[in-house]
């Protein structure tokens, strides 16, 4: 992973993506496709981590995967830099009851020193939470602040490759095709804003966690299905989007399909030389 000298504008995306909270659950909301994708994220991580584990999560959003998480017996403290997302997730704890089991701060993922109630068992993130980051190596050497020894890192990112997006190309929209592979990120506009965001393979993440981590699992996410953004295909068509959803299965855990999809899962286990 190339150093790059970009530096995001970090008060610019909090506010773009509190701005945007109400939107994002609704588009959570009978969704079997991004329900789909959730489940799929939540089994490769519990494979990871015992029950009455405590997870910080990085990237929260509205909280749907922490109130997800608590249901399956997990301890979570969620943080991220958008009041207007966390006051989402606020509310989802205390309609749900979860307080004793999901806690919440606003503090960016690459201030981990900050962070309440360390060390954790393992670090979260979902839906690319941290594609708004030009290097991943700032977060990474931040772990050890707040990560035990042994604990387990899981990370849902986008890879530069989306056969999805490559399709793009037979209907003329090229911009769409190729956005990924800039080096140099992706302008994104959300409510009014713009802001870059930056993607990454599995092997230059796996190669910026550094020697002490071991790599558990990777998994290719929506390779064959369509993108997560997608509602129509999997009501409109259920038929062909679980002959999809067979076929993404069966090529996800396999190399290199696992790199080519709207995400990629990538967890590791950090064992620090001499522990």
């Amino acid at each position: 992973m190339t150093a790059k000298t970009e530096v995001t504008d970090w008060s610019v995306v909090a506010e773009a993506f509190s701005r945007t909270a109400e939107k994002y659950d609704r588009l959570g909301q009978d969704n079997p496709h991004l329900t789909r994708l959730r489940q799929k994220v939540y089994d490769h991580f519990l494979r990871f981590v015992r029950p009455g584990a405590r997870v910080l999560e990085l990237a929260a959003g509205t909280g749907t995967d922490a109130v997800a998480l608590a249901n399956r017996g997990l301890y979570v403290h969620a943080t991220d830099i958008a009041p207007g997302m966390l006051a989402r997730l606020e509310q989802k704890v205390r309609d749900r009851g979860l307080e004793g089991r999901v806690t919440w701060q606003r503090c960016s993922f690459t201030d981990q020193g900050q962070v309440r109630g360390g060390p954790y068992d393992a670090v979260f993130s979902n839906l690319g939470g941290l594609n708004c980051l030009p290097d991943l190596r700032p977060v990474i050497q931040g772990l050890p602040l707040a990560l035990r020894p042994g604990g387990a890192v899981t990370w849902v990112l986008m890879p530069r490759v989306c056969l999805w997006e490559l399709a793009a190309l037979f209907t003329g929209r090229f911009r769409l095709a190729f956005r990924r592979l800039s080096p140099q990120g992706t302008r994104a506009h959300l409510e009014g804003f713009h802001f870059k965001v930056y993607y990454f393979s599995p092997a230059e993440t796996l190669a910026a966690f550094g020697p002490d981590y071991e790599l558990l699992a990777v998994e290719g996410l929506s390779v064959i299905t369509p993108p997560a953004e997608s509602v129509n295909l999997a009501r409109r068509h259920p038929r062909l989007y679980r002959a999809l959803a067979w076929l993404d299965d069966r090529l996800s855990t396999r190399p290199p399909w696992w790199g080519w999809g709207d995400f990629f899962i990538l967890s590791v286990r950090y064992r620090p030389e001499g522990v």
